[in-house]
């Protein structure tokens, strides 16, 4: 087998035409928006080994400043209180057809029910499947 050709990037780093070429891994995040700060560290983990990671956004805790529940509590389910939860819930069943595989951030294995929804959809749509946490 011939190897492969190596060509500059852009960069000017060399890099073989089979290197430049492949296609990333897409892995969706999957998991309860409790653990938010566990979606943000796993995609930085994912992305440092050159996966493309969809999942959930990470918004500062300005961004609630005012957000208060009926119980004068700030909210802990935004989309609920901005009215978009059924339009996320819609657009990451997107993010899973979009991927090669799931991840669910099953922490403590807690696994919600709109997780489950997600992982019921992946499998019936062919998708592999990793936990965090065993299951």
């Amino acid at each position: 087998m011939k190897e492969a050709q190596t060509v500059e990037n852009p960069q000017g780093q060399g890099q073989s035409a089979v290197e430049r070429f492949v296609k990333p891994i897409v892995i969706t995040l999957c998991g309860s928006t409790r653990f938010i700060e566990h979606f943000a560290v796993m995609a930085w983990e994912l992305e440092k080994q050159g996966a493309i990671v969809l999942g959930l956004h990470y918004l500062p805790p300005s961004y609630f400043e005012g957000k208060y529940d009926g119980d004068g509590k700030l909210v802990d389910h935004l989309a609920e209180y901005e009215g978009v939860a059924e339009h996320f819930d819609n657009l990451h069943l997107r993010k899973i057809d979009m991927s090669d595989k799931v991840f669910v951030l099953n922490v403590n294995g807690y696994i919600g029910e709109s997780t489950e929804r997600e992982i019921n959809y992946a499998i019936k749509n062919g998708k592999p499947i990793s936990y965090l946490e065993e299951v």
